[in-house]
């Protein structure tokens, strides 16, 4: 068989000898829509993370069966299309749970300890100089006691559920779904969840329904002191209505790891909030981890293995 990889880089140096064991392997770091037909116009194997896949993109394919998302979220894919053609696709589930988990509290932690004033504090010299063995210039709270709101109660969203508690706070959460029921924290209407928590984070996919899920509106429901940290889907969150929000002081704290449009455009309204003490963004890191990204190799061969039988 013939697998094409149409933009290995976004899986960084990963082991190969999996896909090899299998057949012809062809690695491109990045595929444009354009260059896709060409590129797949005799594979029996699709590997994609941010490439989409849809009638216009794949043109005059021969042999294709299978195309595997190397990652969790299918909307590049044009499902109905495949289905059409008679192609099995299939993604990789719970392969970054810890390793988000992980980036969530560190965004919370790095907007709510304030550490990018205190390091720079330290950095610039001025703690040198001080007569006080301390700084309390930017009081903090803890997490402790804190109303902790979680939108998506998935594997990722009941793992940051688990930590929170451990830390002290009281979970809450919002099924985008409607599916997920959980009777170790309280589940609640969308309002609820806004009005009451003091932390909110959001980890549920990108639909329609949950599509700018966190605006102006909903913001206006929210206390002035709420913290708001994205590890999902970009979109979810309306740029400017969140950057009004920071700069008007209608909100404590925002981090984010996502972005509707990757990677971050010049022009997006969030440029503007960038260099403050109480945002934080990283570039799509969270599913990142040495781990995570060894799990998700493995378990792209296993789902080839199960389409072929082998």
């Amino acid at each position: 068989m013939k697998i094409v990889f149409l933009d290995a880089g976004t899986l960084g140096d990963f082991n190969k000898s999996g896909f090899e064991e299998l057949g012809q392997v062809v690695l491109y770091d990045y595929s444009k829509p354009e260059e896709v037909a060409s590129r797949v116009e005799d594979a029996d194997v699709i590997i994609t993370n941010k490439v989409k896949i849809n009638k216009d993109t794949l043109g005059n394919y021969k042999n294709l069966k299978l195309v595997c998302v190397s990652a969790t979220g299918t909307d590049i894919l044009d499902k109905e299309f495949l289905d059409r053609n008679d192609i099995i696709f299939t993604n990789v589930a719970d392969y970054s749970t810890d390793s988000v988990s992980q980036l969530t509290f560190s965004l919370l932690l790095y907007v709510m300890m304030h550490s990018r004033y205190y390091e720079d504090y330290v950095q610039s010299g001025e703690y040198s100089k001080q007569s006080s063995f301390t700084n309390l210039d930017k009081p903090f709270n803890e997490i402790k006691g804190k109303t902790w709101g979680i939108i998506g109660l998935g594997s990722i969203g009941s793992k940051v559920a688990s930590i929170a508690t451990a830390f002290g706070a009281k979970v809450i959460y919002y099924s985008a779904s409607g599916k997920n029921d959980n009777d170790t924290y309280t589940r609640v209407e969308l309002d609820t969840l806004l009005k009451e928590s003091d932390i909110i984070t959001l980890h549920c996919p990108l639909t329609e329904k949950t599509r700018n899920i966190i605006n102006e509106e909903s913001i206006n429901l929210m206390k002035p002191n709420v913290i708001i940290v994205n590890t999902s889907r970009g979109a979810l969150i309306n740029d400017e209505d969140i950057v009004d929000a920071v700069l008007n002081h209608r909100i404590l704290a925002f981090a984010t790891d996502v972005y509707a449009v990757e990677p971050l455009q010049a022009d997006n309204p969030l440029n503007r909030i960038k260099d403050l003490d109480n945002v934080y963004l990283t570039p799509h890191i969270a599913w990142s981890s040495v781990e995570a990204r060894a799990t998700l190799v493995e378990r792209l061969v296993e789902n080839i293995k199960e389409f072929y039988h082998i």
